[in-house]
């Protein structure tokens, strides 16, 4: 107990170097200024706020819209998945290209190993980058992807060294409707995954 009007120092502050603070009432209760929280109007989380990171193989993010998940397909001219990869709902589609590509594998009818590299890869603009069209050509791969109007303007306004345009075959290109209709068929199916996994398939791109 101190003397006087005063009670002492207060065991839930830091006495500091002893000098005398300047204490704040609430309805004849002290103290409280000093007690770590998160104030009334600014304590709770953000809506669409990132929360704690998820590992890989949840395939689980959260964006505005909440939790999702991404799937990422890649199939043949006939709509029939080849290879799938899972990630969560706010990734981007390119930086799996590779990833999705590698685990194709079809098996041959007779003796030998599955078939890893297709003729030729038909992707939207999304795919349309450096460093995948340098991983094709890498592979032997033909790209069948078309360019985004802003790369178009970037190479004209360099001129010539700006470089020529790549090749695009725009007949062959129709055929990308196989993997539209390859994820429609997937969405179709969804509630399969539900009942298995139980986690939220809705938000399958």
């Amino acid at each position: 107990m101190g003397q006087g009007r005063h009670l002492g120092t207060d065991p839930l502050c830091d006495p500091g170097s002893g000098r005398r603070r300047r204490r704040y009432r609430l309805d004849g209760v002290s103290g409280f200024h000093c007690l770590s929280g998160s104030s009334a109007c600014g304590g709770s989380k953000e809506k669409g706020a990132p929360g704690p990171a998820e590992p890989d193989n949840h395939g689980l993010g959260r964006s505005r819209g909440g939790l999702s998940t991404k799937v990422h397909v890649a199939s043949d001219s006939h709509a029939r998945p080849l290879a799938f990869h899972i990630t969560a709902g706010q990734s981007g589609d390119a930086p799996v290209f590779e990833a999705v590509l590698a685990g194709i594998r079809v098996p041959r009818h007779g003796q030998g190993r599955p078939r890893v590299r297709p003729d030729a890869v038909l992707a939207d603009r999304a795919y349309s980058s450096r460093a995948i069209r340098s991983y094709l050509r890498r592979r032997g791969i033909r790209a069948v992807i078309p360019q985004p109007s802003d790369q178009v303007g970037h190479r004209l306004r360099r001129g010539r060294s700006g470089g020529r345009p790549p090749a695009f075959d725009a007949e062959a290109y129709k055929q990308r409707n196989a993997v539209e209709r390859c994820i429609a068929r997937l969405k179709q199916w969804r509630g399969l995954g539900l009942n298995r996994s139980g986690s939220d398939g809705g938000s399958i791109p």
